[in-house]
C-alpha cells in the first residue's frame, strides 16, 4: 500500500484535528482530571501529565531538566511540594523528575507551581525531544574535553514551547552529547548521540544515530565541530518532522526510518535541512573508567555520588542534600544513573550516606509505572548480589517490562521482570542477558536465560560475576568482548547451569574465534564428562535443565506479591 494510502495511526489523527499547542492554549485550564478522554491522554503527556485509561486516579507528572543540571534551591522546591502533596519522587533514566501519586483534584495546581517556578515539564512525556543528556562531570571532571551545556541550552529552548514542535514529531527523539573522553554511563542507546571525537588536531563530536533501549546507534560517518552542532540538531530535528512515519504506531520511531530508508538516504535529507555536506567521522575518543563515589575534579575540588535508592529518592533526601551543597556553594547534578552529583566540595566529606549500593544500576520505575509487570526497586534489593556488583563496578539495567527503560540491553548484565507459571508455585522472575560492549557502542547485550525465577536470581547472577572475576580481565566489557562473544547464548546458558546444578564456578575458557555447535557441544562435555545431550540439541538441553533447576515445589518462601496499584497514602 502506497504511503498516502496508508491511514494515520490514532495519535496522528488526534494531532490533524488539534495540534497539541492549540489544545494547551485553548483548553488546558478547562480540563476535567476526573473523567479525561483518549485525546486528552495524548495531549496531556506532551506537558508532561501521564495517566491511563486503566488507572484513571492515578497521575504522573514529569519533570525535564536539560543536562541534568538543577540548583539547590530547585531541589528545595521540589522536596517541600512533593512533602505538601504527599506524593512519590523517583529519578528517570534520563536524568530528570517524576512525581508519582498525584490526585486528580491537585494535577492542575501542581503542574503551574513546577511551571510557574522555574522548573518545566514541558515535552517530557509524548512526541517530542526528550529531555537532552549528558556526563555529569560535563566541563569540570578529569575526562572532559569539550563542555556541552551551551549546546543542550540551545537545543533545549529550540524546541521547548515552539508550536511546531510541541508534540507534533512523528514519535518521541532521545538525544545523548558528550564532551568526556569517559563517561559514567552509555549515550548509545539514543536516537542521536553526539560523542566526543578527534580529526587532526580539532575536538568534536562524532555522530551516532538510531539507538534505542534495545538497540545500538550507529556510526553516521559524520564529524561536527562544537560550534556545527546546533544546526545539526535543528536539521535533524526538521528532516524527522517531515520525513518521519506517521502510519503504523509501531515503526514510527527513528530507528525504523533509518532502518526503512538507509543510512545514506537519511544523510541526504539532512544535508538538504543542513545546507552543506558533511566532514567524515573522525577518531572516537572513549576511553573505559570505573568510577568512584568521590571524584577528584579538574581544579581539585571533589564531586559526590548519592546513590539513590534505585531512582526513588525521599523528599528529606533532597532536602538535606540542598542544603549540604549550598552551605558549601556546590553545584547538583543528576546522572542518568539515576544519582544525584555534589560538585565542587573542598574535601571527600559529606555528612550523610547513601541509601543503597546503587552507583551502577538502573532500574525502571517499576510498580510505580502501569506497564512493569514487578516492583523493581524493591526487587533489586531483595534478589540482587549489590555488594559483588558494586565491588566489581559492575553495569546493571533492570526493567519491568520489554519497553526496556532500564536500558537492560545497554548493560554488563541485563534483567527484564516477568511473570510465568512455567516454574511451578513462583511465578515472578527475570529474563537474564549478558556482555553489552556499551562504552563504545560495538553491541548490546546477548540473553542467558529466558527466565530465571526470583529465588534463584541471586545466586545466577553471583556465578556470572564469578566466572568473571576469574577470568583476570579488569572490567565485565573486557571479559565480554575476549570470552563471551566467541559463544552462541546456548552454549553460555549451558555452561552456567552446569556450574550451578553442581555447585562449582568453572570459568569459561578463553577462545580466540567463535566456535561451530558441535565444537561447542565437544567443549562442553570435555569440561562436565557427565553433560548429556536431549536429541542432540543444546537448546532443548537447555529448556530441560532449567526446568529441572528451577521448578519450586510447594510455596516460593521468598516470594512476594506485586504492591498493589493504589495511591500509596
Amino acid at each position: 500500500m502506497a504511503e498516502t494510502e496508508k491511514k494515520l495511526n490514532r495519535r496522528e489523527q488526534y494531532k490533524a484535528r488539534l495540534k497539541p499547542y492549540d489544545y494547551y492554549t485553548k483548553e488546558f485550564d478547562t480540563i476535567d482530571f476526573d473523567s479525561l478522554g483518549e485525546g486528552d491522554r495524548y495531549y496531556l503527556q506532551d506537558f508532561g501529565i501521564f495517566n491511563t485509561d486503566f488507572l484513571e486516579d492515578e497521575f504522573t507528572i514529569r519533570l525535564r531538566n536539560g543536562g541534568g543540571r538543577i540548583s539547590s534551591e530547585q531541589f528545595t522546591f521540589l522536596a517541600n511540594l512533593v512533602k505538601d502533596y504527599d506524593a512519590t519522587l523517583v529519578i528517570t533514566a534520563r536524568a530528570g523528575f517524576q512525581i508519582h501519586d498525584i490526585y486528580a483534584e491537585d494535577v492542575i495546581e501542581i503542574w503551574h507551581k513546577l511551571n510557574d517556578n522555574g522548573l518545566t515539564t514541558w515535552q517530557s512525556f509524548g512526541d517530542n525531544i526528550r529531555n537532552i543528556v549528558t556526563d555529569v562531570y560535563d566541563e569540570l571532571g578529569q575526562h572532559a574535553v569539550l563542555e556541552t551545556h551551551s549546546i543542550i541550552e540551545q537545543m533545549h529552548n529550540y524546541i521547548l514551547q515552539n508550536p511546531k514542535y510541541v508534540g507534533m514529531l512523528p514519535r518521541r527523539v532521545s538525544i545523548g552529547i558528550s564532551g568526556n573522553s569517559a563517561n559514567v554511563n552509555s549515550f548509545f542507546a539514543n536516537d542521536m548521540y553526539f560523542a566526543l571525537a578527534k580529526k587532526g588536531d580539532q575536538y568534536g563530536f562524532n555522530v551516532y544515530m538510531g539507538g534505542k533501549n534495545t538497540e545500538v546507534a550507529q556510526d553516521a560517518d559524520i564529524f561536527l565541530e562544537h560550534g556545527e552542532v546546533f544546526k545539526f540538531f535543528q536539521a535533524f530535528v526538521e528532516m524527522f518532522y517531515k520525513h518521519g512515519s506517521r502510519f503504523s504506531r509501531s515503526k514510527t520511531r527513528f530507528f525504523y526510518m533509518l532502518e526503512s530508508m538507509g543510512l545514506d538516504n537519511i544523510k541526504s535529507l539532512l544535508i538538504q535541512e543542513y545546507g552543506k555536506e558533511f566532514q567524515s567521522a573522525g577518531e572516537l575518543q572513549l576511553n573505559h573508567y570505573d568510577f568512584k563515589e568521590f571524584e577528584e575534579l579538574k581544579d581539585g575540588s571533589y564531586a559526590y555520588c548519592y546513590q539513590s535508592n534505585f531512582g526513588k529518592i525521599t523528599a528529606d533526601e533532597l532536602l538535606q542534600i540542598a542544603d549540604f551543597a549550598h552551605k558549601n556553594n556546590a553545584h547538583l547534578r543528576v546522572g542518568i544513573d539515576q544519582n544525584i552529583y555534589i560538585l565542587g566540595l573542598p574535601s571527600k566529606e559529606v555528612p550523610f550516606s547513601s541509601p543503597a549500593l546503587s552507583s551502577t544500576i538502573i532500574a525502571c520505575a517499576g510498580n510505580l509505572c502501569p506497564y512493569a509487570v514487578w516492583s523493581i526497586k524493591e526487587e533489586a534489593n531483595e534478589y540482587l548480589p549489590l555488594e559483588k556488583i558494586y565491588n566489581n563496578r559492575i553495569k546493571v539495567g533492570f526493567s519491568g517490562c520489554a519497553k526496556g527503560c532500564g536500558r537492560h540491553r545497554h548493560t554488563d548484565i541485563g534483567l527484564i521482570g516477568l511473570k510465568t507459571n512455567n516454574f511451578g508455585d513462583t511465578d515472578g522472575g527475570a529474563r537474564v542477558f549478558i556482555g553489552a560492549e556499551h562504552d563504545t557502542g560495538q553491541s548490546t547485550a546477548r540473553q542467558l536465560f529466558s527466565m530465571v525465577p526470583f529465588v534463584h536470581l541471586e545466586r545466577v547472577l553471583t556465578l556470572v560475576i564469578e566466572l568473571f572475576e576469574q577470568s583476570s580481565y579488569e572490567n565485565f566489557q573486557g571479559y565480554a568482548h575476549h570470552i563471551l562473544r566467541h559463544y552462541s547464548e546456548d552454549f553460555l546458558a549451558l555452561w552456567h547451569l552446569y556450574n550451578l546444578k553442581h555447585n562449582t564456578n568453572t570459568p569459561l575458557p578463553k577462545q580466540t574465534t567463535s566456535l561451530s555447535d558441535e565444537e561447542e557441544k565437544a567443549l562442553l562435555q570435555e569440561y562436565f564428562e557427565d553433560m548429556v545431550f536431549v536429541e542432540d540439541d543444546m537448546k532443548k538441553s537447555v529448556s530441560a535443565m532449567v526446568k529441572e533447576l528451577w521448578t519450586v515445589e510447594g510455596k516460593d518462601p521468598h516470594y512476594k506479591p506485586p504492591i498493589e496499584r493504589t495511591n500509596f497514602r
